[in-house]
């Protein structure tokens, strides 16, 4: 019995003929593929590492972060988690806060923990809003999240760029490949019937060059593919993640250095701090009227 040799699809004998067969038209559309697989390949390795970067500082971020009840305290401290985009938001967060306490601060008396009891450690909890005497307005908490949320959008926006790379390469690849293929098969069928020969060994060459066209194509789009729909997975976890835990600095933020008196107690401190103002005024001018030899009260 006689056996017909089998070269493998991926021998290098088969691509270097179908390559070597391959039209002007298919040849262009090759090379445009390959660059799509450059850039492609690119943005996959390029993204892959800032994913395991941003996973990697983001665990040791939280959990620097949820060791302490000052949601300052990292700030203060002067650690970095430079690769965590949770991290980034707090850092612009933190520092508008330390901004508006500096320069728009709101004086407030101290007040003692409502629980006394040391055996109820958490009866405690709140112990730093309550100790703090400089806190921020509401107006001054409002432009403090509009920044948090801008710097969330900011971290979402870096996190996603590049990936309409890998959507073209997994939607356009095929397609390009396609053409070529198609465009090729048109060429060597008029190349057939120009030289009046419908032989298989006339058509063989052309179609072959022709169908390589798909297989790169297709090379291209498969691994973009897999990697797209990871990464995409990937985001949109550490996106929700970033979310939520905007929503928790603002809430610890709010309750620790926002000044949410009561609008009559507000009322009650100004007229306070008026009075005493005017009480030290007085004083001074008395004390002046002495010391030139003018009894006070006159």
């Amino acid at each position: 019995m006689h056996l017909i040799p089998f070269t493998p699809i991926l021998a290098n004998s088969a691509l270097q003929f179908a390559i070597s067969k391959a039209t002007p038209e298919s040849k262009a559309t090759m090379a445009a593929l390959l660059i799509l697989s450059l850039f492609s390949w690119t943005i996959i390795i390029t993204k892959a590492r800032q994913l395991y970067i941003a996973r990697k500082w983001a665990r040791k971020f939280f959990e620097a972060y949820n060791s302490s009840r000052d949601p300052l305290d990292i700030k203060r401290k002067g650690e970095d988690y430079e690769g965590a985009p949770a991290y980034q938001l707090y850092v612009r967060g933190a520092d508008e806060v330390d901004y508006h306490l500096k320069n728009n601060p709101v004086q407030v008396e101290a007040r003692t923990s409502l629980n006394q009891d040391p055996a109820l450690e958490h009866g405690n909890t709140d112990i730093i809003a309550r100790t703090r005497t400089t806190k921020i307005s509401l107006a001054s908490y409002d432009a403090v999240k509009v920044l948090m949320e801008e710097a969330a959008a900011a971290e979402a926006m870096g996190l996603e760029k590049g990936m309409i790379v890998l959507s073209t390469a997994v939607a356009g690849g095929p397609f390009i490949g396609l053409l070529g293929t198609v465009w090729g098969v048109m060429e060597t069928f008029a190349g057939i019937a120009s030289a009046g020969s419908a032989s298989l060994t006339a058509m063989a060459p052309g179609v072959a060059g022709a169908l390589i066209c798909t297989v790169i194509g297709l090379l291209v789009a498969i691994p973009a593919m897999f990697s797209y729909n990871f990464m995409v997975t990937t985001i949109r976890g550490i996106t929700q993640e970033l979310d939520g835990f905007a929503s928790r600095f603002a809430n610890q933020i709010e309750h620790k250095y926002v000044d949410n008196r009561p609008l009559s107690e507000e009322i009650r401190d100004a007229n306070e701090r008026l009075a005493s103002r005017i009480v030290g005024a007085l004083k001074g001018e008395d004390a002046a009227r002495e010391m030139a030899g003018f009894p006070s009260g006159q």
